[in-house]
């Protein structure tokens, strides 16, 4: 098993699982007692989840999935990591399937690198994704032709770890973070280089996000342990630096178009006020991470941030509460967060409002989707 690790530590981890416990279960995070205070005073769940399908990847050997992304209209799904493949999924085929475990995806591009990100592009109305692979090229993809249709090798041969696009002042643009120490933006109708920045003095790029609401704001996350907030109209300096972890910031997501979490191997994640400057508003621990990617992702309708973590479990947060209000394992456990089996990556579906749609990733490259409804 091959993991995806951050940059300051080894790029193979290789062990055995045979004497890992299986489990599969979820739970409510704290358990309730009798002596319990008041349910306004303990963190709750509010969204009834329930396991709604299983995918399995064909054996392959190492298939770990280093990104999951749901196109704009939240119906077709597309994966990608070390097994060297982009497969996507119509969502309502999965969801009615009547099989325990699929293993078929509805195409499969086959790329010439390792992926890390993958990102639809948002003008194309879900025909085009961009990956970024380990070899330092953003590559965009046409899914129904399974063809390349764009490519940019601007970082060196340096691993790319995140890519993003956003449509700002009607047109399109796009970003990826390396581990050259760059963020660079560009016009993927041109393919001109358009900007390039080094937000941690030549520390690994580890995230990059656009704001999903249409403002100017970038969010990067950076191995020199800060997060960065730039406005893409003048990215010379950033405009917020968010200092408060203790090692490398691996994601950072925007909650709102004021509001962003972070993610990172301290094992913590952090929910940031960048505009009254109130800096931290509130920790989240519980899952542990301490060296792998494990993936974050908010569901801004339902005020809820997932997060994978090292003992193969999927942690909910609900942002009001610090604790876990929601933990299910992906099979084998390690309750101890050694480099076994992990959760790599997660990603909320954003479409709905009164139904939420989770699915996690392995690093065993099985998936699984999680849904349901308000409680």
């Amino acid at each position: 098993m091959e993991a995806l690790l951050c940059s300051e530590i080894p790029n193979n981890i290789r062990s055995s699982i045979n004497d890992l416990s299986s489990s599969s279960s979820s739970y409510t995070w704290p358990i309730m007692t009798s002596s319990s205070s008041s349910m306004e005073e303990i963190p709750r769940c509010d969204w009834d989840l329930s396991l709604s399908a299983v995918i399995s990847s064909a054996p392959t050997g190492s298939d770990a999935i280093g990104a999951i992304e749901f196109d704009p209209t939240g119906e077709i799904l597309a994966t990608g990591g070390i097994a060297r493949k982009i497969r996507s999924y119509r969502l309502s085929s999965l969801l009615g399937s009547h099989d325990d475990h699929v293993t078929t995806s509805e195409s499969c591009i086959c790329t010439p690198a390792k992926l890390s990100s993958l990102k639809w592009r948002p003008d194309l109305a879900g025909r085009v994704i961009g990956s970024g692979d380990y070899d330092g090229v953003v590559t965009e993809y046409d899914v129904e032709k399974q063809v390349p249709v764009f490519e940019r090798d601007e970082h060196g041969g340096r691993r790319i770890w995140s890519v993003d696009y956003t449509l700002f002042n009607g047109s399109t643009v796009g970003v990826s973070g390396s581990d050259d120490g760059t963020v660079q933006m560009w016009d993927p109708r041109a393919g001109g280089l358009e900007e390039t920045f080094r937000p941690g003095g030549g520390a690994a790029v580890c995230s990059v996000e656009f704001d999903p609401f249409g403002g100017p704001s970038l969010a990067v996350g950076s191995a020199d342990r800060n997060a960065y907030v730039y406005d893409i109209r003048r990215p010379v300096d950033p405009i917020v630096v968010l200092d408060g972890h203790s090692k490398t910031v691996t994601y950072a997501r925007f909650m709102d178009p004021h509001t962003i979490v972070t993610g990172s191997t301290d094992g913590s994640l952090k929910l940031w006020d960048i505009a009254n400057g109130r800096g931290v508003v509130r920790t989240y621990r519980g899952h542990v991470n301490s060296r792998n990617f494990v993936g974050l992702s908010v569901w801004r309708h339902g005020g809820l941030v997932v997060s994978g973590s090292e003992n193969n479990e999927v942690f909910v947060y609900d942002k009001r509460w610090g604790e876990p209000v929601w933990v299910r394992g992906l099979g084998q456990v390690d309750r101890f967060g050694s480099d076994r089996m992990f959760v790599s990556c997660v990603c909320w579906r954003q479409v709905d409002e009164d139904w939420c749609t989770l699915v996690a990733g392995g690093s065993d490259g099985v998936l699984q989707i999680l849904s349901g409804k308000r409680s």
